[in-house]
């Protein structure tokens, strides 16, 4: 029989080797997801906006849905582009669009990415 002694500190040095690729994964996964959700989020705040600019022709209107369907984003005016200016029926553009950017940063700063832009758009015909 082998002496249990030879077999001390495998688990700690094992465990070692292991965590960074662990810790990794784990917080790339918490990102991810947080992008993601922010994503969504940018979509349904720029299909939100669309519909009532689609319907009341307002921009400001438009620009106030957005940033009322994404309260916890905390969206400037900016970040909102809204085309075309008048949805009105004899416009030339029978579509209008919204457009939300959200600039996003990582939490952790452990993953070699740099911040990025996430963009959500939402597109209906004018007066529904």
């Amino acid at each position: 029989m082998t002496s249990p002694l030879r077999d001390r500190g495998a688990a700690a040095v094992e465990f070692a080797l292991v965590v960074p690729i662990l810790l990794t994964l784990v917080i790339g996964i918490i990102e991810f997801g947080r992008a993601y959700n922010i994503q969504t989020t940018l979509s349904n705040a720029a299909r939100d906006g669309v519909r009532v600019m689609a319907l009341q022709n307002d921009v400001t209107a438009a620009k106030s849905a957005v940033i009322f369907a994404a309260s916890g984003l905390d969206i400037p005016d900016s970040q909102i582009t809204v085309d075309p200016i008048n949805c009105a029926p004899e416009d030339s553009t029978p579509t209008a669009t919204v457009t939300v950017n959200y600039p996003f940063e990582l939490l952790s700063g452990f993953l070699p990415l740099d911040d990025f832009t996430l963009t959500g758009s939402g597109s209906m015909r004018c007066n529904g």
